[in-house]
């Protein structure tokens, strides 16, 4: 009898003890909601500010560890993305080449060498100055025929603008692009210009209009203050007469395409390419960089072979599949949603380095883009800026005072105020989760 009313009295007292157990870590929870729920509050509030009126603004920040989603607004619609686009041609690249970039496929027989490009964008380029297929075709004591029609695409995107085809930021697209597919104008001391061929086609004028539409004529400033970029009309004799001039040889075009090269020349380190498409947000890179990746699945040269294939396999868990109309975001018809940027951002951080990672991403304040963070600066922000008329972007990683590291997607469209108020707003915003989460 007595061992039973000690069991009843042992019984009672770790139900009490379990029930108090249970009730500690209820207010616990409710205690971290409830802050997590206010500090969500202060964020939120900013949205309903003046600072983000009369536009339409999106905000997705996961925890990179937790998978917990911070905070989401607008997460799951459209925006244009403009350059933050960049993002999923890294992405795609990262995915399918390796640390080095195919230059060059070709074919060797008895007597001639066929050759056709892979999109590179780095012969003779005004920045990486690659001359390394050159040189190997200098070597070779063949016959060079040059097959240029595997190129699918046209020279523009869908949906850029038209008349930006004079501007730097614009070139033509092809197989083999030289020089970046843009002639350099610069007068230090006297008038230079590469490549040279068209030295003659350059007039000085008011320079309304850089360059006729389908002619490469030039017109410049009457004073040069900065070396000038303009692309050029390529073509398949162009190309042709580069690559004789360079190997001071003739060269033949293919008379009949596809001849299957089997060899691939590689050139360029990719993490150089990746670089400059993340930090100078260089357009023509990222649109070469895209059929260069196509040359990996086929012979053929296509943004869309590219595109679909990793659409389709490593990015088929998006739920709001983009609309993806090129590599660079020039164009205005791309819709992508913020949580379509966090998935690929949460593969990136899982999949690469992260030492590599940081070194490939810029860091980002209210001025946009850093080149070259002074030592004493202490960054918080490692993303990628996308801007164009009416539109800022920006999608990366968020370092918090507390280490935590966060996966973001914060997207403004349509907003009629200078860009840089737009940036202001933003920084205010995840500064005050750096802050306080």
């Amino acid at each position: 009898m007595l061992l039973k009313s000690i069991k009843y009295i042992l019984q009672d007292v770790l139900n009490q003890y379990v029930m108090l157990k249970k009730s500690s870590v209820t207010c616990i929870i409710f205690l971290f909601l409830g802050c997590s729920a206010s500090r969500f509050k202060q964020v939120q509030s900013k949205f309903e500010g003046d600072g983000y009126k009369n536009q339409f603004t999106g905000l997705l920040v996961v925890d990179t560890k937790t998978k917990d989603t911070i905070i989401a607004k607008n997460s799951t619609k459209y925006f244009i993305p403009a350059s933050t686009t960049k993002l999923f041609t890294f992405y795609t690249a990262n995915k399918l080449l390796g640390a080095k970039l195919p230059s060059l496929k070709y074919s060797e027989r008895r007597d001639s060498i066929y050759i056709e490009g892979t999109g590179d964008p780095s012969w003779l380029h005004p920045y990486f100055k690659d001359s390394m297929a050159i040189e190997f075709l200098k070597k070779t004591k063949k016959t060079i025929v040059l097959d240029l029609d595997n190129f699918s695409d046209k020279k523009f995107r869908p949906g850029w603008a038209w008349e930006d085809y004079q501007y730097y930021f614009s070139p033509e697209l092809g197989p083999i692009p030289f020089y970046g597919n843009v002639v350099t104008i610069d007068e230090s001391g006297s008038l230079k210009v590469s490549p040279t061929n068209f030295t003659n086609s350059i007039t000085r004028g008011k320079a309304n209009e850089l360059r006729e539409f389908d002619k490469n004529e030039f017109q410049i400033p009457k004073i040069l203050n900065d070396t000038l970029e303009i692309p050029f009309v390529t073509s398949h004799e162009l190309t042709k007469k580069f690559i004789e001039q360079k190997l001071e040889k003739k060269v033949v075009l293919a008379k009949s395409p596809h001849h299957n090269p089997s060899k691939i020349l590689y050139g360029i380190p990719t993490d150089s390419i990746y670089k400059r498409i993340l930090f100078d947000s260089d357009n023509f890179l990222a649109e070469q960089l895209m059929l260069v990746v196509s040359s990996t699945l086929s012979d053929t040269l296509s943004f869309d072979a590219a595109k679909n294939y990793i659409l389709e396999n490593d990015l088929s868990d998006i739920k709001q599949q983009p609309r993806w109309v090129d590599g660079s975001g020039l164009s205005r018809y791309n819709l992508f949603t913020p949580e379509s940027m966090v998935v690929v951002l949460q593969k990136l951080y899982s999949e690469v380095d992260k030492h590599r990672l940081f070194k490939l991403l810029p860091a980002w304040n209210t001025n946009g883009t850093i080149q070259k963070p002074k030592p004493v600066d202490s960054p918080f922000i490692f993303a990628k800026s996308g801007s164009m008329g009416n539109t800022y972007n920006l999608s990366g990683y968020l370092k918090t005072k507390s280490g935590k590291m966060l996966v973001f997607s914060f997207m403004n469209n349509h907003h009629m105020r200078p860009s840089k108020e737009v940036r202001q707003n933003m920084y205010n915003t995840l500064l005050q989760i750096h802050d306080n989460y």
